[in-house]
C-alpha cells in the first residue's frame, strides 16, 4: 500500500473528529449534539459556569491527549518531553502575566485539586483551618464535614452576619485570635459582594497564620481589575480555569511570597517548592497536557481589551439583573452584588416556594439557575431556600442590560404563576410554560453560541 507522506501531518491527523465520532458512536454523538442545542436554545444564568473559544475545544480534543510525563518541566520521568515542556512553560509565563503573579503551577486538574495540593503543601495532619462555612457562601473543599480537608484537619468555620449577610472582618479577626487556626482561607462560591484580601492577610499575620485565597468565582474579575486581586496578598492563590472562560482544571498562583520557607528544622524550603512536591508525587500523576495547553491559549486571551472589557460588563449585567428582581419585590441578599452572582431567598418571597421548585419550574421555561442554601436556613441543600444567579454565560454570549430586564420579567412570570404541591414538585400553566419558553428561544436565537 502507498504512502502519501503529504497526508502525515497534524491537519490530517486532526481533521474531522467529529466525523470520526459519527462512525464510531452515533449514540455519543447525538447527546452531544443535543448539549449543543440545549445550550443553544436556554438562557444560561449559572454563576459557577462558563464556556471556552473554539481554539481552546479544538487543543482539548488534540494529539495532547495521548502523552504522559509525570513531574515539571526539565524534570519528567518519561521520555519524549520537550514539547511538553515548552507548552507547559509558555502557559506559566502566560498565568503570571494574566495575573501580575511571580509563581504559577499550571498542573491543577481542578480548583479543588489545587486546594488540595495548597493545603497539604502549608499544613501538617491535625493543624487548624479557619474557613468560611459552606452554607454561608465557602466552597466544601475548604473544610466541608464530607470534605477530604475536614478528615485530615481540624477546622472551624467563620460566618457571615445574620442580619446583613456581608463579613464582618473583626468579628473573624476575634475567631481568629481565639482559635489559633495555621491556615486561614478566603474566597466563597456564594458571596455576592467584594472580598477585602488586605484584611484578611493582616489577621493571618496577626495570628501568625498563612493565607489561602481562592478566586475560582472571581478570577476573570480579578484578571480585569473588576475586583481587587489577591495574589500579593496571600501566600497561595487558587482558582479553577473554566469559570474564567476557559479549560477545565485549576491553577496556583502565588505572588510576593512565594520563596518563603516554610516547614520545620533543616526541612524547610521555599513555598514554591514544596507546592511543586505537593503536586507530584504529593496529590497528582500526570498532568492532563491537552488542558494545559487549553490553559495557554486561554491565559492568552485573558490578554485582550476584548475579554477584560467583557468582565466589567459581567458586572454590569448581574447589578441591573438584582437591581430589577429588588424592584419586583425579590429578597436579594445584601441588597444587590458587587461581582458576577447574586442570591435571592425564594422561600422569602412567597409560601411554599423552595429553591429546587424555583430551579425545576424555570428550567422547564428554558431558563437555567441553581438551587443554593443560604445562611441561617435550616433547609436541606437538596431543597434550599434561595437560588443563586450568574451572568458570565449570558454576557459571553453578547447579552447586555436590555436583556437582563428581559430576563428579570421572565423569571417574575415564572415564579408568580407555579404552583407548589411539597418541597419539590410544583405546577404550572402550561400555556405560561410555553409563552416563558418561546420568549427564551427568540432571545437565545439573537445570541447564538459561536
Amino acid at each position: 500500500m502507498e504512502i502519501v507522506l503529504e497526508k502525515l501531518s497534524s491537519d490530517a491527523y486532526h481533521e474531522g473528529l467529529l466525523a470520526e465520532l459519527v462512525q464510531s458512536d452515533s449514540e455519543i454523538y447525538k447527546l452531544i449534539a443535543g448539549e449543543y442545542e440545549r445550550l443553544q436554545n436556554t438562557i444560561q444564568l449559572l454563576a459557577a459556569e462558563n464556556r471556552c473559544t473554539r481554539a481552546v475545544l479544538a487543543v482539548l480534543g488534540s494529539i495532547l491527549q495521548n502523552k504522559t510525563s509525570e513531574g515539571f518541566p526539565k524534570a519528567r520521568l518519561h521520555g519524549g518531553s520537550g514539547v511538553m515542556d515548552e507548552i507547559e512553560q509558555l502557559a506559566i509565563v502566560r498565568a503570571k502575566e494574566a495575573f501580575a503573579a511571580q509563581y504559577a503551577n499550571v498542573q491543577p486538574h481542578s480548583g479543588t485539586t489545587a486546594n488540595q495540593i495548597a493545603i497539604t503543601a502549608m499544613l501538617e495532619p491535625g493543624d487548624k483551618i479557619l474557613s468560611m462555612a459552606t452554607e454561608h457562601g465557602g466552597h466544601y473543599s475548604h473544610g466541608s464535614i464530607d470534605s477530604v480537608t475536614a478528615k485530615f484537619y481540624e477546622i472551624e468555620s467563620y460566618c457571615v452576619e445574620r442580619d446583613s449577610f456581608l463579613l464582618d472582618y473583626e468579628r473573624i479577626r476575634e475567631q481568629a485570635r481565639r482559635f489559633g487556626p495555621k491556615l486561614i482561607i478566603c474566597g466563597a462560591s456564594a458571596y455576592p459582594r467584594a472580598i477585602d484580601f488586605a484584611r484578611f492577610r493582616k489577621i493571618a499575620d496577626e495570628v501568625g497564620a498563612m493565607l489561602l485565597a481562592d478566586i475560582s468565582h472571581i478570577s476573570a474579575l480579578v484578571i480585569a481589575g473588576v475586583h481587587a486581586s489577591p495574589v500579593d496578598c496571600a501566600h497561595i492563590t487558587t482558582s479553577s480555569t473554566y469559570k474564567p472562560g476557559g479549560p477545565r482544571g485549576g491553577l496556583i498562583l502565588m505572588g510576593k511570597d512565594f520563596e518563603q520557607k516554610v516547614g520545620a528544622g533543616d526541612k524547610q524550603m521555599p513555598l514554591w517548592r514544596r507546592i511543586e512536591k505537593a503536586t507530584f508525587p504529593g496529590v497528582q500523576g500526570t498532568p492532563y497536557f491537552n488542558n494545559i495547553a487549553g490553559k495557554a491559549v486561554f491565559f492568552k486571551e485573558t490578554l485582550s481589551e476584548e475579554y477584560r472589557a467583557r468582565q466589567f460588563k459581567v458586572v454590569e449585567n448581574a447589578k441591573r439583573l438584582a437591581e430589577n428582581l429588588l424592584t419586583r419585590g425579590y429578597d436579594v441578599l445584601t441588597g444587590g452584588t458587587d461581582n458576577h452572582l447574586m442570591l435571592i431567598n425564594v422561600a422569602n418571597s412567597r409560601e411554599g416556594l423552595t429553591g429546587v421548585i424555583v430551579q425545576k419550574a424555570l428550567e422547564q421555561c428554558g431558563i437555567v439557575v441553581d438551587k443554593c442554601p443560604l445562611p441561617y436556613d435550616d433547609r436541606p441543600a437538596s431543597i434550599a431556600g434561595g437560588i443563586r444567579l450568574g451572568t458570565p454565560i449570558v454576557t459571553r454570549n453578547g447579552m447586555g442590560t436590555s436583556e437582563m430586564d428581559s430576563i428579570a420579567e421572565m423569571v417574575d412570570t415564572v415564579l408568580k404563576e407555579l404552583r407548589p404541591m411539597d418541597d419539590h414538585q410544583y405546577s404550572i400553566d402550561k400555556s405560561v410554560a410555553v409563552k416563558t419558553s418561546n420568549e427564551v428561544m427568540t432571545i437565545c436565537r439573537k445570541f447564538p453560541v459561536l
